[in-house]
């Protein structure tokens, strides 16, 4: 409630003399972006609590300036809406930052290098897990086998997961213990791959077939699960993030996360999308959390997969892929299994985010979408679709019309680009990553990163969203200009579109008087430099209700 003697001045609420409580933050820089668009630009932004009480001028809240309990003055630095990821995976994120990293490897000789070095420094036995290859980066872009690994570890087991999480790579004393042999058959929605002219597993298991190598992985408990995430929050204030969506929890994430936030260590928001199971029945029962925490956990998502991923030929298409002809993917979950949870979840209060790549995929879930929503009339559903990456053309407007909401993660364009043609041809490309004709049916994109597919830094989305280019500036102009979004579009996806996608949008995303105090600021302004430089741009402090969870100094 506001104080009495408050009174509203245009967009900014000025606090006059008369209110009885100063502010307890003033926060002041040269310019503070808000994305409000009654009042785009500001000086000084009050908060009392963890809200935002005012924003305007200096000239305007010179008064209750001098009043502030505390004063944080960023000087030139430049503050902006607290960034919001929409899509990522937080102990995934932290797992990868504990585990072999192996992110950017440019050969099969290099990962093999670092699978030699990081075998050295594990007991006897000890299981060697990592992340991060990606064959498509590599000379010769073929699948790797399970001799590649033997050859460098033959004594311990050994389990990679692709850059994109939807492929394994084991070596032989993994797949041993798993039980994997030729006469173990591909799992539905899932592919063991084989050696040539044979049955014999190759080491390599794409999407569900990776199943088949859960129960012998060593299973993380909830201590190790706190450290990740804990490793992880770290790592997203340091970046600017002061809310993420986590594209899939279970029941020990969820443990975790109410105990961080009862413990005050929790330094982001945390929106919570739940995996199928027996938690999705318990939630269905209780129905959604909406503010555990002062709104530090959000719970009222569901995480469903209709597909695979096109880095390791698993995302569903309607024809086969341009380089490997006769594959058209794997749907890991029916469309009837994807309309009935809908419908669960439409009558309990949640929404649902199902992960679609491939165009036949895409339009299987919108139809899902659609029958389940003439089953369950809803008026403000944001029904989402994860990643929304292939579309066929006939399906772009389609999502404007179901109310659908297309979650995309603009690092995966740059990131494909270079293989990307080759798996769809120049036709399908077309609706590929097709950010500017969604955009121009009235939809909006939150914007996320898939974290640790691709860098958490928000950066990095902001500027391929804008771009369409690699970090060196290639292609030259962007690679299918015409999907380029402007850079106010592109702000939006990591603010205010992100936090609507969450139901979000009267708490987080502008800094406008009645909102959370989260902000993120930055050491330059994003609108009067090249697009090249926004990727050099650096983060000054992170600020979370108030408070502030990172700083540079």
């Amino acid at each position: 409630m506001w104080p009495k003697a408050c009174v509203f001045v245009g967009f900014a609420v000025v606090l006059l003399t008369g209110c009885s409580q100063p502010p307890d933050l003033a926060v002041v820089a040269r310019k503070i972006v808000t994305m409000d668009e009654e009042r785009p630009q500001a000086e000084v932004l009050l908060v009392r609590g963890d809200r935002i009480v005012a924003v305007g001028s200096r000239e305007q809240l010179a008064g209750d300036l001098k009043r502030a309990r505390k004063v944080l003055d960023f000087g030139d630095a430049v503050v902006y809406p607290g960034f919001i990821d929409a899509h990522l995976h937080v102990a995934g994120t932290g797992r990868a930052l504990m585990e072999l990293n192996l992110v950017g490897t440019s050969s099969l000789d290099e990962v093999l290098t670092r699978v030699r070095e990081k075998a050295v420094e594990l007991e006897p036995g000890e299981w060697l897990l990592g992340r991060g290859w990606d064959q498509n980066d590599w000379p010769v872009k073929r699948f790797p086998t399970k001799f590649d690994l033997d050859r460098v570890v033959p004594d311990r087991p050994v389990y990679l997961k692709r850059i994109d999480g939807h492929a394994g790579w084991a070596n032989s004393a993994a797949l041993r213990l798993a039980g994997i042999d030729a006469s173990t058959p591909d799992p539905e929605g899932g592919r063991i791959v084989r050696l040539p002219g044979s049955r014999e597993p190759s080491g390599v298991l794409v999407d569900n077939a990776m199943g088949l190598m859960s129960a012998v992985l060593p299973q993380a408990d909830r201590e190790l699960v706190r450290k990740q995430i804990l490793k992880a929050m770290d790592h997203f204030a340091s970046l600017g993030l002061t809310c993420v969506h986590d594209a899939g929890v279970d029941s020990v994430d969820l443990t975790v996360y109410r105990e961080l936030v009862d413990a005050g260590q929790a330094k982001v928001r945390v929106v919570a999308m739940l995996l199928q199971g027996p938690i999705l029945d318990d939630y269905f029962r209780s129905g959604p959390v909406l503010d555990y925490g002062n709104g530090m956990l959000t719970i009222r998502c569901v995480k469903l997969f209709a597909d695979g991923a096109l880095g390791s030929r698993g995302a569903a298409l309607f024809e086969p892929y341009s380089d490997d002809p006769g594959n058209r993917g794997l749907l890991v979950t029916p469309p009837e299994e994807i309309e009935k949870v809908t419908e669960r979840a439409l009558r309990a209060g949640f929404q649902v985010a199902t992960h679609a790549i491939g165009d036949r995929a895409n339009h299987l879930v919108l139809d899902a979408y659609e029958k389940a929503l003439a089953a369950v009339p809803t008026a403000d559903h944001r029904l989402r679709v994860e990643h929304a990456q292939v579309l066929a053309p006939e399906d772009i407007p389609r999502f404007a019309k179901l109310g659908v909401i297309p979650s995309m993660q603009p690092t995966h364009a740059t990131s494909d680009m270079p293989w990307a043609e080759d798996r769809l041809g120049p036709d399908r490309i077309r609706g590929a990553y097709a950010w500017r004709s969604l955009l121009d049916t009235g939809v909006r994109i939150p914007g996320g990163s898939d974290s640790p597919v691709e860098s958490a830094n928000p950066l990095l989305g902001i500027y391929a969203a804008v771009t369409r280019q690699d970090l060196s500036g290639n292609p030259p102009g962007g690679w299918y200009p015409e999907q380029r979004v402007t850079l106010h579009e592109a702000l939006r996806m990591f603010t205010v579109d992100a936090a609507y996608a969450a139901f979000q949008e009267h708490e987080l995303g502008s800094l406008s008087p009645g909102k959370k105090a989260d902000l993120t600021v930055l050491d330059r302004d994003l609108a009067s430099v090249p697009p090249s430089e926004i990727p050099r741009a650096r983060v000054v402090a992170t600020v979370v209700g108030g408070n502030v969870v990172y700083s540079r100094e």
